[in-house]
């Protein structure tokens, strides 16, 4: 597994590493509107996925208005931001920050995304910061799973790597 810290401390992923070259595991998260969403949902498209401790923080809200920003010059990719908040808050911080191009979903009822991914924080029942770009057959093109969770990713590499699995 990758070795990851939250503010200096080392911590326990749960699930399985993702690495590139692997079919995208399959899990199920909630929308804002409570519904049901799996990866099958955005199958045939590429999709760049990014999973955050908390939208409330000043680093992920940062990262998705970033990734919210890049989308035009990204054309058809889906952007797909996952963390363990609550859909309602998601939705009303989404609203807040003018996020129009980035689906924030919620891993909070059973972790399903953290374990598939391998970025649930065993100590704080919180997802590590991760980005994945998988392409529209599935496959894994990309992967940072960010060594320090209050850190930045790359965002340039994440944006490359999303307008090359086109």
């Amino acid at each position: 597994m990758a070795n990851v810290t939250f503010k200096g401390k080392e911590i326990t992923l749960m699930g399985s590493e993702v690495k590139v070259g692997d079919k995208a595991p399959n899990f199920t998260v909630l929308a804002n509107d409570l519904s049901e969403v799996t990866l099958e949902n955005t199958k045939g498209q590429v999709r760049l996925i990014t999973s955050v401790p908390s939208l409330d923080t000043g680093v992920c809200d940062a990262e998705t208005r970033r990734f919210n920003e890049e989308a035009n010059s990204l054309g058809n990719v889906k952007i797909l931001t996952v963390s363990v908040d609550l859909p309602f808050a998601q939705k009303r911080w989404c609203a807040a920050a003018g996020i129009e191009n980035v689906q924030t979903l919620s891993d909070h009822r059973d972790l399903s995304f953290g374990e598939a991914f391998g970025v649930a924080i065993q100590e704080l029942r919180l997802l590590a910061r991760a980005v994945f770009v998988v392409d529209s057959n599935d496959t894994v093109t990309y992967v940072e799973y960010v060594s320090e969770a209050t850190n930045h990713p790359n965002y340039e590499a994440a944006i490359e790597a999303a307008k090359a699995a086109k």
